[in-house]
């Protein structure tokens, strides 16, 4: 089934943060389209409702207890490939950055843009698209 035909797009939420996660919720569920079909706070747990659930899309934090990240962007990589990946952060330093978007990531955004920067990164990953926050710069796409 194309993306585009979908009823609605499966997101997987994981930030170690609640409030934050609350707040993406809140965000995300406006949008009829879009369907938070979990909410995690560290990176063993994403994974495994990752693996469970098997989202269409999962918004990810880059500094998450025992497991970071990027290295559970590796393993979705392998496991489950037709997950889309968007990294929603406050880490800004380009290796980081470059390394998401060599995992495979399709976009990254940064906490502090806001619900602006979260709904176009969603919104392109859902079309295939690249999204990076305006504030990351210097990175070769």
């Amino acid at each position: 089934m194309s993306w585009q035909r979908m009823a609605r797009v499966r997101i997987l939420l994981v930030d170690d943060f609640a409030l934050f996660r609350s707040y993406v919720r809140r965000i995300l569920e406006k949008h009829l389209e879009w369907q938070v079909i979990g909410e995690v706070g560290d990176g063993d747990t994403a994974l495994r409702m990752a693996t469970e659930l098997r989202p269409d899309l999962i918004l990810l934090d880059i500094g998450l207890p025992r497991v970071n990240g990027i290295e559970v962007a590796q393993q979705l990589a392998s496991s489950i490939p037709s997950c889309r990946i968007v990294f929603v952060t406050s880490n800004c330093a380009l290796d980081v950055v470059q390394k998401a978007f060599d995992l495979g990531a399709m976009a990254y955004a940064v906490k502090w843009n806001g619900d602006r920067d979260l709904l176009l990164s969603v919104a392109a990953a859902i079309e295939g698209k690249r999204f990076i926050s305006e504030r990351i710069s210097g990175l070769r796409m």
